[in-house]
């Protein structure tokens, strides 16, 4: 049950975030923001998108919505996985102060999280310190491994969706002199027109890379919390089999 109710508080801010964001680049970009106001920042968006050539501007969008389905799925994941080491640490301590090994290895396995991951292969292989911290290290890297898991995706829609917004514009670009030299006439109004279309997929596009580039790097930031936590209780477990006469 937390963890669906922290689903839902992650999607409704993501979908907050992202309305405010597409309606504030609209009121930027709409002269008649104003005299439109009644009509609400739904139908300016929806105006918007449609003057950026659907064709370019659904793909941006599904950058967006696929970007964000691997974030949420990123942090709620991340968020799971964070444990409260010292609290961990000091119940295998305990068990292996009274000589309860299999304890310890109880404690670390019904422990959620990479962490309490990497401490019970290190006291399944605690035979000695050397094939301890072997045996951490190895699994280390392997929930590393895990805990980046969709982070490449996430890059992926980070650079697509600007490139699709700078090809919707070139594109657009392309038309709109197309259209001028079927008129036959540089009016400024063909010159205007053609271009604020042909610039508005590059703009959607920017903002998709921001919203998601934002999460990433908190996404980044959390990854690094956890691997230091990781790493400090790998440290520590090593001392507390040493202190506890673990190794032979």
């Amino acid at each position: 049950m937390k963890t669906i109710g922290t689903m839902r508080k992650l999607i409704s801010f993501c979908l907050l975030f992202c309305l405010l964001a597409f309606c504030g680049a609209t009121e930027m970009l709409a002269q008649d923001a104003a005299s439109d106001a009644g009509a609400g920042g739904f139908q300016m968006l929806k105006e918007k998108f449609i003057e950026g050539d659907w064709r370019f501007m659904i793909l941006v969008l599904i950058c967006l919505i696929l970007g964000l389905a691997f974030c949420i799925e990123r942090i709620i994941t991340l968020n799971i996985a964070t444990t409260n080491t010292d609290k961990l640490l000091n119940n295998i301590e305990t068990k292996l102060a009274e000589g309860d090994i299999e304890g310890a290895k109880e404690v670390a396995k019904s422990t959620p999280g990479p962490t309490a991951s990497v401490l019970y292969e290190g006291l399944r292989n605690g035979g000695s310190a050397e094939s301890a911290e072997k045996a951490i290290v190895s699994y280390g890297s392997v929930q590393m491994g895990l805990l980046e898991k969709g982070l490449v995706w996430i890059s992926l829609f980070i650079a697509i969706a600007p490139m699709l917004g700078f090809m919707g514009t070139v594109i657009g670009m392309i038309q709109a002199f197309d259209r001028i030299e079927t008129v036959g006439d540089l009016s400024p109004s063909v010159v205007a027109g053609g271009i604020k279309v042909a610039l508005l997929t590059t703009v959607f596009g920017l903002i998709v890379a921001i919203i998601l580039q934002i999460f990433y790097n908190y996404i980044v930031s959390k990854i690094d919390g956890i691997v230091n936590k990781m790493e400090d209780a790998s440290i520590g477990l090593v001392d507390v089999m040493a202190r506890n006469g673990v190794f032979k």
